[in-house]
C-alpha cells in the first residue's frame, strides 16, 4: 500500500473568498486614508484652510482632432 503525498496545509488566505479579501483590502485602504488625513491635519495645525486628502487634478490640453 502506497501513501499519498502530504499536501501542504492551506493558508488562511487560500480559504478566504474573494469578497472577504476585497472587504479586508477596503478596510486597510480606509485605515490608510484616515492615517494620511490625521497626518495632514497634524502637519498643518493651526491653519485656516481645511486639509484635502485628494490631490488636485492637472487639466490637460484637448486632444487634437484629425481633419
Amino acid at each position: 500500500m502506497t501513501k499519498a503525498p502530504n499536501k501542504p496545509a492551506k493558508s488562511e488566505s487560500d480559504t478566504k473568498s474573494s469578497a472577504v479579501r476585497s472587504l479586508e483590502k477596503e478596510e486597510r485602504d480606509k485605515a490608510n486614508r484616515e492615517e494620511a488625513l490625521d497626518e495632514g491635519l497634524a502637519d498643518t495645525f493651526p491653519a485656516s484652510d481645511p486639509v484635502s486628502v485628494t490631490e488636485p487634478s492637472v487639466p490637460g490640453r484637448p486632444d487634437k482632432k484629425d481633419k
